[in-house]
């Protein structure tokens, strides 16, 4: 079941690189911005439970979704940007085997343990 999720998240990503390539910014900001939400980490010093949230929330698809759908409807080629760099994100993430964080500890996650 693994394998099969992880390659629905990898046909996301590609998803995610596509619609990258219909905006209006040279290929070098993809990967520059690709970890940005990684920074969402920064919970983690307070504790385990502060960064679960923080993490979550920077890494929850539909906030990927509704910032790209909001630059969309308003024309906003940076809020398009930040939408799909959330989702291409959260997609590689998942990939790699890194789901969503149970407040307990970083590596009890909603693919398993690390």
């Amino acid at each position: 079941m693994k394998t099969l999720l992880k390659s629905e998240e990898l046909v996301q990503f590609l998803a995610a690189i596509y619609l990258f390539s219909r905006l209006n910014f040279a290929w070098w900001w993809f990967p520059a911005l690709l970890l940005l939400p990684d920074m969402s980490m920064i919970g983690y010093l307070i504790n385990p439970a502060v960064g679960a949230v923080l993490y979550n929330v920077a890494h929850h698809k539909g906030l990927g979704i509704v910032i790209g759908l909001v630059g969309l409807a308003l024309d906003n080629q940076y809020l398009m940007l930040a939408g799909v760099i959330l989702f291409a994100h959260s997609s590689m993430d998942r990939v790699a085997g890194y789901g969503l964080k149970y407040t307990d500890s970083f590596k009890h996650t909603s693919l398993g343990t690390l």
